[in-house]
């Protein structure tokens, strides 16, 4: 797989993952259940396979010490986030914490561009804030790197 190719295949993968976060949101549905269904998509084919069937349960699992982080670095309860915002966050504040190949300003516009594809009006602004809050924190060696 090509470099370009890799990552459009990395960013359909965040994007399945933020459609299978949403729907663990509404309907409940623990890892094992959304990567069954997942999988079973067409759009599955065309992802990041093994990023996406790596990284959804251990977000899934690892959801409350996320939301932990993600209480942190936001400017309102957690509970006022909407589906879409909460888990572009689950999904940034992983990255974050534990993917450190992912450098973080792609983390950051990864993030955005989720907000603006499948988010509200101008809910990338706070996403971008949020996360980049969060990259202050979690990632500050990195930054001060340049």
């Amino acid at each position: 797989m090509s470099d370009s190719t890799s990552t459009g295949a990395r960013t359909r993968a965040r994007e399945l993952m933020l459609q299978a976060l949403y729907q663990m949101q509404i309907a409940g549905h623990d890892h094992r259940e959304l990567l069954r269904q997942f999988h079973e998509q067409v759009a599955y084919d065309r992802v990041d396979q093994e990023f996406f069937d790596e990284t959804l349960p251990l977000i899934v699992n690892g959801r409350a010490e996320l939301e932990q982080t993600i209480a942190d670095v936001i400017d309102r309860p957690l509970e006022q986030l909407d589906p879409v915002e909460l888990g572009v966050l689950l999904i940034g504040i992983y990255e974050l914490k534990h993917r450190i190949d992912v450098p973080y300003r792609v983390v950051i516009n990864e993030g955005v561009n989720l907000a603006k594809r499948f988010g509200a009006l101008d809910g990338h602004k706070y996403i971008n804030a949020c996360l980049d809050n969060a990259a202050q924190s979690l990632r500050d060696i990195e930054i001060k790197a340049g």
